[in-house]
């Protein structure tokens, strides 16, 4: 190994490093409640020499919010995306939520991050670098739409309504879990896939939707807020 390569490989343990402390931190503590000085501490490394690799607090967060929309995204093989494309739509609408929900327990603490702590910064600030993630709502209101064309979904409902109401709803089991606020007997993945079927088949029944029109999905092009609210 050559002397630049063992530069950037030493380079890029440090910035892994500080990314992992500064995860580890904001879920434990609260971001409002962390410093870079926190998070010097932690690493033992001096607080300046961590602007080598980032230029603030809040450039630490967008590096992790990253890596966990990329994780969210990016995380399923080949063969399962594969799989999955071979579903019929209703089936696979209901996959894609449910790999939301598996996010949600294979990664908690970018999830908490990301989705649970309002004193994060909203990613519109960093909007260029996000753009994949609307991308991702973009792919969400396409399996949507393929649901009503096929008549699996009322024509009247807006694709972004669905996004909405199923976020809102895995939101929830999986703010229960992380939380340790379900009794010792419920079962958060059952919990998660009743309100899966339950959304859905309120979906289908037609039953009227009152939040049309109005309602921002977690993905919003406008706002990409990385909160549910």
């Amino acid at each position: 190994m050559g002397i630049k390569q063992r530069h950037e490989r030493d380079r890029e343990a440090v910035r892994r490093a500080i990314l992992d402390a500064a995860r580890d931190l904001f879920v434990s503590e609260g971001y409002q409640n962390v410093s870079l000085r926190k998070i010097a501490e932690r690493i033992e490394y001096s607080p300046a020499a961590i602007y080598g690799y980032f230029s603030s607090k809040d450039d630490i967060f967008f590096a992790l919010a990253e890596e966990g929309f990329r994780l969210l995204g990016d995380a399923q093989s080949a063969e399962a995306a594969d799989a999955r494309q071979a579903l019929p739509p209703l089936e696979r609408l209901r996959a894609i939520f449910w790999r939301f929900y598996e996010f949600s327990r294979q990664h908690p603490q970018y999830f908490a991050l990301m989705f649970v702590d309002r004193a994060v910064p909203r990613i519109g600030r960093e909007y260029e670098r996000f753009a994949f993630v609307r991308e991702m709502k973009s792919h969400l209101a396409a399996e949507i739409r393929q649901c009503i064309k096929h008549g699996l979904l009322p024509e009247t409902i807006e694709p972004h309504v669905v996004l909405r109401l199923m976020t809102m709803g895995l939101f929830g089991v999986v703010v229960m879990r992380l939380s340790d606020r379900l009794g010792p007997s419920e079962n958060a993945d059952l919990l998660a896939e009743d309100i899966l079927n339950v959304t859905l088949a309120g979906l289908r029944s037609g039953v009227a939707i009152k939040s049309t029109g109005t309602a921002e999905c977690l993905f919003d092009e406008q706002d990409t807020d990385l909160q549910a609210s």
